[in-house]
């Protein structure tokens, strides 16, 4: 980030489009920026495997696409080995210098697919596997998923009834696999998805980057407070920027603002029934969760 214009805030970001315009997504849509910025840094020897979510429709109907790279539609559960049969195939061919990418929601990754990213995973599959999390099945109406996190409304987790859970961490899951990389990111700071995305193109093995990604219907908040939003989930710890290499190496990548919890929630309708108690006790939650992340990097400080 740097100031080539006095007061203007700019960002080192390619000037190239590989998506184009004429996409299905809602305005203000977390899940498509995170794809326009993602193709800018992996390029057009891209190849992307997408299982059933979101993105499944924001592409447009066949024949059309939006992302311009090759593109595999597969089942709900399979976005990790389809992109490991991709990668594979590809490798006998001799074409090695293209990048394999799952592209999956937060329903497809921490739930239904959950299996096989685990297998490939294990197995160290040369793959990339980016989430885009939105943290609910948006597509198909706003279900609560393992990513939903704590007290939130969803039409399966009414505002009555909120999900109880807290959210599953995917990061440190797959961190545990020991797997090469994993790391967290969200649009609202571009430059350093840009790096984590560049710094896992060029490595061999699996690899995970999970996306912050505001869904304005799903979060019901404004179109316009995406990125706000975005950024907020970061200053107020919820969502903190951090990779992890090999398994045991963790790196904070933004120190917390410090900003409180409450300023993130009031933006987004489906937290709008919770008590000043459970604010609270979110913000405790929140907190209590930095700490063990605080705990974890500093091993390596």
């Amino acid at each position: 980030m740097s100031d080539k214009v006095p007061g203007q805030i700019t960002y080192d970001i390619a000037e190239r489009e590989i998506m184009s315009s004429g996409h299905l997504a809602c305005p203000g849509c977390g899940a498509t920026l995170s794809m326009r910025l993602a193709l800018k840094v992996l390029g057009p020897r891209t190849v992307l495997c997408i299982p059933a979510c979101c993105w499944a429709v924001i592409d447009g109907p066949f024949p059309y696409s939006s992302v311009g790279v090759p593109l595999v539609h597969c089942a709900f559960e399979t976005a990790a080995i389809t992109a490991t049969g991709v990668r594979h195939a590809l490798d006998v061919r001799g074409q090695k210098d293209i990048t394999v990418v799952a592209w999956a929601g937060d329903g497809g990754t921490f739930d239904i697919g959950f299996g096989a990213l685990s297998a490939a995973a294990e197995r160290n599959e040369n793959i990339l596997y980016i989430c885009y999390d939105n943290e609910a099945y948006m597509n198909t109406g706003i279900q609560r998923s393992s990513a939903t996190p704590v007290g939130a409304w969803t039409t399966t987790t009414p505002a009555e009834h909120p999900k109880e859970e807290p959210k599953k961490n995917l990061v440190e899951i797959l961190g545990s696999h020991r797997i090469p990389y994993a790391a967290t990111a969200t649009v609202a700071y571009p430059d350093d998805l840009n790096r984590k995305l560049e710094k896992a193109k060029n490595m061999t093995g699996m690899r995970l980057l999970h996306i912050f990604s505001p869904c304005p219907p799903g979060h019901k908040s404004l179109e316009s407070d995406s990125i706000k939003i975005s950024r907020l989930a970061v200053e107020t710890k919820v969502f903190p920027l951090y990779e992890i290499e090999n398994g045991t190496k963790f790196t904070l990548n933004r120190e917390s603002a410090g900003v409180p919890v409450t300023e993130y929630t009031k933006l987004q309708g489906r937290f709008k029934h919770l008590t000043e108690a459970e604010l609270k006790q979110m913000q405790e939650r929140v907190d209590y969760e930095w700490d063990i992340l605080m705990k974890r990097i500093a091993v390596f400080a």
